[in-house]
């Protein structure tokens, strides 16, 4: 076909597209300056024809561009849309782009920091909103049309990812949902799952990145390209290979290695080896090549902020003064709110001067309002230099022309781990801005033991699977329980993606069980003399007694040689009954036996001896040289001032031993009677073995010719049978495994009171209404009433067990604690949690975290209005201060609403959310408008009193994020 299309041609191809599309999405597409992508245009049709649709395409790529239809469809049909997203600065990102398309009287926002038109028929919301409105039974949700469930992936997020499969599962049938998700490889599973739960399901799968992404490795100052053009003369051409110059400086390297494994000789050099390049040099060796503006990965929020600090110190520039004149006047109105005693104090200076050279850190750590600046400055392309942690990669919309990845490990908590592929492709998917950058680059900076091949492989892997993390909690068991009652929501959680994927996963399982069934019928020995199955079963009787007979003689004499270990004392003479020590041999310390309880001794500890030896060696003797109990046969005096360091102590020791032996039986008198005992005890064991030998030679199947042919054919039956039984455990351990969890979580709700004949209480009603981690902790300190004679700053101290989570292991000093009624009740508290986490237990459940107290002092504090500067310090940055109150507000809106409006402890809780909002912890998030004309509500209105405890928007939505932990 013609590449030149004539005019008339290219209308008749126009009107074409448009009869496609219909007129909604013809009219959608003007609102474009560039034309729609094949899997765009896919996905839209299939909306407009009224299916739900799943679109997994690259980050990057557009996909949000469905997502957007679907609010233009729901106008144009009078229909609500919702826009859901995981995290806060994402939906407050997308806020601010459709207030500019379509004004603000018809976009609305609800997150636990803002409530703005809440009615609007657009709505931006976090997921956990969402999913409080379906539970609440929220009018909000009439006339809901369309639910867009943005970075829909976050589903296989172990702490938050069940709200997704929460949500769709509960949305009403006639809603039809948006799955926007980054490239995962089992989509089509997860849309046959969405297909079955709401209906018919259209999978839009593309690999195409818009943007081309180039792989690179900078090694000595140099940018190598990490794959190379295949040699078209070579076999198999077609797929890029290594770059054999990457190949030839590994090798040089692990050369290096083994030339000079340790420190050089004096005077000699060691080999020289590539060295990692400067964060400085890497960033000016990015700028002559033209690949800035950049984002470079360092997993260590500390090693970003040093990142900057070293570029600063290097004294570059990546700005003109123009542009730092602007940066200034952004940086100044985005933190005009802020107090200037909390600037100083929040690093303000050193963070504008990195902004003002064009370079900035972004992190979890930071406070969120200088957060936003370094991505509304990097965007406008005034920033060029930052370095960030992951987070990023998993947040908002922040693309760059190259990323750079410092190391291809990081540490998670207990150990350094490699990056996966799925990892490797969320960091690489920011390079390349389109509609701005012709091509993306990614840099692999060169560290030693980087294996260039190990690069290429996560490269070259563009996919991971979404797998769920879906499990019943607490509060989702009573919210269930009162909408559908019990044996409806038990069917309700086996409809969850977790259950589907276990029910696919053990579908080849179960396919072999039932083929081992089928064979074991061809297996079945048949003997003319008699019943073979009976003599089988005889022969593997008599096999087992003997072998459990042979253990029971091994443990006995292995006890007895402990107990006989314990009675010998320093100075007893004894023959070492074997091991390389065997022989005669005189005890110089008994060891350490066993202790009574308290006693400080561990009760399985052994009693080693440590002994002298005929050749005059001292050695502590293990359980190996003693098969047989050992007897002193007699004794010596050891000296107090005997030395086993002495060789004249040790010689004239064993001189001594040799005197007392003399003239004696090599024999220990003791053995040959431990020995007659022995045979004793093992011939009463052998009585009914020998009954088992007579029946076995007495049977007619023990005169048969093919007798051990027969055996072997029989021993063949009983491999494959026990095979069989392990895969249908196998099978039956993975069906049905959510609802026997939803099972367990629902005995211990109603053996605690919060379910009684299949109804949820009035103490499970005010559980529903606590989405927390520790809902049902959270729920009994509520009803035992332990926080009802606390006043605000003491509620807030005494709550905040329930939301923080410490990110370094426990410090070797206990936390700081205030004074008063605190700690008494932080005692209760750790005792109801103990109670509960026995209950859980016993029904072999593990949901509650143990309380942390790392934030009650600094929560305590702030609530009483102590400034910032004296609750932050090392391990607690602003960043994580904010995000820390904010979900501790969160919890208390929740409480307040829970315990009921005439509650005390209602009333305190909701002056402790008064105390807390104040300084860095009221500035709002939502981005500023360049038209102004959308109010922003100030943060007071995100949790002001409710009657109904989940009549959204006004309740909190659980997370009190902005963004994911670091």
């Amino acid at each position: 076909m013609s590449t030149h299309a004539s005019p008339a041609q290219r209308y008749a191809a126009f009107r074409r597209q448009q009869a496609q599309d219909g007129p909604a999405l013809t009219e959608f597409q003007a609102l474009y300056d560039f034309t729609f992508d094949d899997f765009q245009r896919k996905a839209c049709q299939a909306l407009n024809a009224g299916h739900g649709v799943l679109v997994a395409a690259p980050t990057g790529s557009g996909k949000t561009v469905v997502g957007e239809f679907a609010v233009h469809l729901a106008l144009a049909e009078g229909r609500k849309c919702f826009y859901t997203t995981p995290i806060k600065a994402l939906s407050n990102q997308k806020y601010g782009d459709l207030v500019r398309r379509y004004g603000a009287d018809k976009v609305g926002l609800l997150t636990g920091d803002n409530s703005i038109n809440g009615e609007a028929p657009v709505v931006v919301m976090t997921t956990e909103v969402l999913r409080n409105m379906l539970y609440g039974g929220s009018a909000t949700l009439d006339g809901l049309g369309y639910v867009v469930l943005d970075e829909v992936h976050y589903l296989a997020d172990r702490f938050r990812g069940a709200v997704w499969e929460e949500v769709i599962i509960h949305l009403p049938e006639s809603v039809r949902v948006v799955a926007l998700s980054a490239t995962v490889s089992n989509a089509e599973e997860f849309g046959d799952w969405l297909t079955q739960v709401r209906g018919g399901t259209t999978v839009i799968v593309d690999e195409h990145r818009p943007v081309p992404l180039w792989q690179h490795v900078l090694a000595e100052g140099r940018l190598y390209d990490l794959f190379v053009s295949p040699d078209t003369d070579a076999p198999g051409a077609g797929a890029p290979r290594v770059n054999p110059e990457l190949l030839r400086l590994s090798r040089r390297e692990e050369w290096a290695r083994r030339k000079a494994p340790g420190r050089p000789a004096r005077g000699a050099r060691r080999p020289p080896r590539p060295r990692p390049p400067s964060r400085p040099l890497v960033i000016e060796r990015l700028d002559a090549a033209a690949l800035l503006p950049a984002i470079t990965f360092i997993f260590s929020r500390a090693a970003c902020d040093a990142a900057v600090i070293q570029c600063l110190d290097a004294g570059l520039r990546l700005t003109t003064p123009e542009e730092a004149e602007i940066i200034t006047k952004v940086a100044e109105r985005r933190t005009a709110d802020l107090p200037d005693a909390d600037l100083a104090v929040l690093g303000y200076g050193e963070w504008l001067t990195g902004l003002q050279r064009g370079i900035a850190a972004h992190h979890a750590g930071m406070l969120p309002t200088f957060k936003e600046v370094v991505e509304e400055l990097f965007a406008d392309g005034l920033v060029r230099a930052v370095f960030a942690t992951e987070t990023l990669a998993l947040g908002i919309n922040m693309p760059a022309r190259t990323v750079v990845i410092e190391r291809l490990d990081k540490w998670n908590g207990e150990t350094h781990v490699a990056l996966t592929p799925g990892e490797y492709t969320q960091l690489t998917g920011r390079a390349g801005r389109r509609g701005i950058d012709v091509e993306g680059h990614a840099v692999v900076l060169w560290q030693p033991d980087v294996d260039p091949t190990a690069v290429a492989g996560l490269a070259g892997t563009r996919t991971y699977p979404l797998n769920s993390s879906f499990r019943p909690s607490y509060n989702m068991a009573v919210n269930l329980v009162a909408q559908a009652g019990m044996d409806r929501a038990a069917a309700i959680i086996e409809s969850s993606f977790a259950q589907f994927q276990a029910d696919r996963a053990v579908v080849d399982v179960a396919r072999q069980a039932r083929r081992g069934r089928e064979q074991l019928d061809e297996l079945t020995v048949h003997c003319d003399r008699g019943d073979f199955a009976e003599y089988f079963g005889l022969r593997r009787e008599l096999s087992e007694r003997e072998s459990e007979a042979s253990r029971q003689r091994a443990a006995a004499q292995r006890a007895a040689a402990v107990a006989s270990l314990g009675e010998l004392r320093r100075g007893d003479i004894i023959r070492v009954p074997g091991g390389r020590r065997a022989g005669v041999a005189v005890v110089l310390d008994p060891g350490v036996p066993a202790g009574p309880p308290g006693s400080g001794r561990r009760a399985d500890s052994l009693p080693l001896p440590l002994v002298l030896t005929a050749t005059r060696q001292v050695r502590r003797l293990s359980m190996a040289d003693f098969p047989v109990p050992v007897k002193a046969i007699d004794r010596v005096k050891i000296p107090n001032w005997f030395s086993a360091r002495s060789p004249k102590h040790r010689r004239d020791l064993a001189a001594s031993v040799r005197t007392r032996l003399a003239g004696r039986d090599r024999e220990e008198p003791g053995t040959r009677t431990g020995r007659a005992a022995q045979a004793r005890e093992q011939a009463d064991g052998e009585a009914e073995i020998a009954a088992l030998r007579k029946r076995l030679r007495e049977h007619p199947c023990h005169s048969c010719p093919d007798r051990e042919e027969h055996s072997r054919q029989a021993e063949r039956r009983a491999r494959l049978e026990r095979e069989v039984e392990r895969l249908e455990a196998a099978v039956a351990g993975r069906s049905h495994v959510i609802a026997r969890t939803f099972g367990r979580v629902c005995t211990v709700l109603e053996r605690l009171g919060y379910i009684a004949g299949g109804q949820v209480t009035e103490a499970g009603q005010r559980l529903a209404s606590l989405y927390t981690e520790l809902d049902l902790l959270a729920a009994e300190c509520l009803r035992r009433g332990l926080w009802d004679e606390l006043g605000p700053a003491e509620l807030a101290g005494c709550v905040s067990v329930l939301t923080f989570e410490s990110r370094t292991p426990e410090a070797a000093e206990p936390p700081r604690l205030p004074g008063g009624p605190v700690p008494a009740v932080l005692t209760e508290t750790m005792a109801v949690w103990s109670d509960l986490d026995a209950i859980e237990k016993d029904n072999r459940l593990s949901f509650l975290r143990e309380p942390d107290f790392g934030f009650v002092w600094a929560a305590h504090a702030w609530a009483r209005g102590k400034p910032l500067q004296s609750v932050l310090g090392p391990d607690l940055t602003p960043g994580d201060f904010v995000r820390a109150v904010k979900q501790l507000m969160d919890l208390l809106g929740q409480v307040a609403v829970a315990a009921g409006r005439d509650a005390p402890v209602s009333k305190t809780a909701r002056a402790a959310v008064d105390a807390l909002r104040r300084g860095v912890v009221t500035y709002s998030s939502v981005e500023d408008l360049p038209d102004g004309d959308v109010e922003d509500f100030p943060a007071e209105d995100a949790g002001r009193e409710v009657s109904d405890p989940r009549d959204l928007p006004d309740v909190p939505d659980g997370t009190g994020q902005d963004t994911l932990p670091a």
